[in-house]
């Protein structure tokens, strides 16, 4: 699908943009060092979990050094302190360092492509925020990018989907409580102020008809700070600085693998809010040896563990790769900030249809919210057993929603592990203030070589990501959310993705329905039953009230899938 830049940058739009809300640019640095980077050819995926059932590939960087504007959050990402490896991580034969710079017995013979010269930076890149079919057009939707909040809506005048700043400029009030008004504007719902599609202010419902409050209306104060959006394979990117419009538009976004627009492949796609850390998610899907125990009976077994011997191929400011070549085939490929793709090829033999090659593609963008909250989206495809896959084919029956359930499991499973997992890490930066990635192979024990991109993530968020994302805004103090949140809530499905879901959220009010029918007729047929003076009768009603209450309760059992459900490890044999 090719890619369309959404809310123009003609030069008339983007003067009058500039003209009307220049006033409204985000603290940061004046200036930067930039450079470009090559384009990077498509690898392999992680999902929510390495191995998720369920995937973006080449993106042409530009990267650039920035300078922190905000403070830094005493959490598990904390700011790094020196860029340069400390003396006993150089020693650490599974040091992240040792593994990119001086190839030990456990690294690839290939050469680092890392460079003193490249740059990166966090706020010149394109973010998606949501699967454009998970986006009600009629309703706005609130989001967090880098700690920004940011209102979506789709604008009816141009049919493209819009991003502001989520605050009316007169009291403050956020927009995504708003509502597109009669005219197609986004009006705030508290005192009516409506903007266009361009972020220009058009109605002050309080101003008067003549005089200064007549002209308030066309203050470039009145205006909203409108971002570059655009939408690409299905995903709708927002440039996270107003002021980058030229760079959004000479910058091309991360693709999906051209096999997802193959007749041969199968794809679904899901995306879900999690209660930590970018970094902590980003280490899980970098970790695919997690898969045969964390999903247990879901995408793996414990009985299948085996050596990953991964060899890293390239590494530098717009990422890394790395390859398995045993079979399965893993090649795996991280692109700076925040795209993971993996390619899973099997090679197999089948009793009719003789050689085959299986392939599975998982790619995830994994979305920096806000310390301790990030976005999960992912697509996979693959080209065998596909009539198990949601698809658009008459034999394609499973519907997306069911699909869902198995790829919540894969969250559910890595939730609480990885919120204990976060807990540590905070403790052990708040004892000695240290960058949790610079001491990384001090506080944990990583020998084997499965564990190589969990390394190579941590040492380039520490080198080149300043240790965590660039945020906007104040951190200081925030605590996070896995630090107070109960396992209920780390585990509640309905507000982190049923919600957020177009197919779930359909799924469980047509779920909701049906089991109130069902109520209702087992309580028509149970006081009907005792109507008919002939037995038959009386059987059949009864036996009717008995069926209706039985589907009734099914369909209670069945909403659990979309709410809650307590994920035991020691409980799944």
């Amino acid at each position: 699908m090719a890619s369309t830049l959404l809310s123009t940058c003609q030069s008339a739009a983007a003067s009058s943009f500039r003209h009307c809300c220049s006033h409204r640019s985000s603290p940061r640095a004046p200036r930067r060092i930039r450079a470009r980077s090559s384009l990077i050819a498509g690898g392999g995926g992680g999902g929510a979990g390495f191995g998720s059932p369920l995937a973006p590939s080449s993106q042409l960087l530009s990267l650039s050094i920035p300078r922190r504007t905000g403070g830094s959050a005493a959490g598990v990402a904390a700011p790094s302190s020196a860029p340069a490896a400390s003396p006993a991580e150089e020693q650490a034969g599974g040091g992240a360092d040792a593994e990119e710079e001086a190839p030990g017995p456990a690294s690839s013979s290939a050469s680092s492509s890392t460079s003193e010269q490249e740059t990166f930076s966090w706020r010149d890149h394109w973010y998606p925020v949501s699967l454009v079919e998970d986006l009600d057009p009629a309703v706005p939707a609130p989001f967090q990018l880098l700690n920004r909040d940011i209102v979506l809506w789709k604008d009816p005048a141009t049919a493209e989907w819009v991003a502001f700043d989520d605050r009316c400029p007169h009291r403050l009030a956020p927009l995504s409580e708003g509502r597109i008004d009669e005219d197609g504007c986004l009006q705030c719902s508290y005192h009516g102020w409506s903007f266009d599609g361009a972020g220009s202010c058009r109605k002050i419902p309080q101003a008067a008809p003549e005089g200064p409050e007549a002209r308030a209306v066309k203050s470039p104060r009145a205006c909203v700070a409108k971002l570059p959006t655009m939408v690409s394979q299905g995903l709708l990117f927002v440039w996270p600085d107003e002021k980058g419009w030229e760079k959004a538009a000479a910058t091309k976004p991360p693709t999906l693998p051209d096999d997802f627009s193959s007749p041969n492949f199968s794809t679904v796609t899901i995306q879900r809010d999690l209660f930590y850390g970018y970094d902590t998610l980003m280490e899980n899907v970098s970790d695919p040896s997690h898969i045969e125990f964390a999903h247990h009976k879901v995408t793996g077994r414990r009985d299948r563990a085996r050596p990953l011997p991964f060899k890293m191929e390239s590494s530098g400011a717009w990422g890394f790769s790395a390859t398995d070549s045993g079979n399965p085939r893993i090649t795996s490929k991280f692109i700076a900030p925040c795209y993971n793709m993996n390619k899973i090829e099997i090679e197999t033999k089948l009793p009719f249809s003789g050689d085959q090659k299986w392939v599975i593609w998982i790619c995830s963008f994994n979305i920096p919210m806000a310390p301790g909250k990030t976005r999960s989206i992912v697509c996979s495809a693959r080209n065998f057993f596909r009539f198990t896959v949601p698809g658009p084919a008459w034999w394609q029956i499973v519907p997306r929603w069911h699909e869902h359930w198995t790829s919540n499991l894969v969250y559910d499973g890595d939730m609480i592990v990885l919120q204990g997992q976060e807990k540590v890490f905070l403790s052990k930066s708040l004892e000695s203030a240290a960058d949790v990635n610079q001491e990384y192979t001090k506080i944990t024990f990583t020998p084997t070589q499965a564990d190589r991109l969990v390394l190579a993530f941590r040492n380039w968020l520490r080198r080149h990501g300043n240790s965590q994302p660039e945020w906007f805004g104040p951190i200081v103090g925030q605590p996070l959310p896995s630090t107070v949140l109960s396992k209920r809530q780390m585990l509640d499905r309905y507000e982190q993705h049923t919600l957020k879901c177009s197919s779930c959220k359909g799924a469980y009010n047509a779920f909701q329905t049906w089991q109130k029918i069902l109520i209702g007729a087992a309580v028509v047929f149970c006081a009907a039953a005792g109507i008919p003076p002939e037995l038959q009768f009386r059987v059949l009603l009864g036996g009717a009230a008995l069926l209706s209450a039985s589907l009734a309760y099914l369909l209670h059992e069945l909403l659990k899938n979309f709410v809650f459900i307590d994920y035991v490890h020691a409980e799944i044999d």
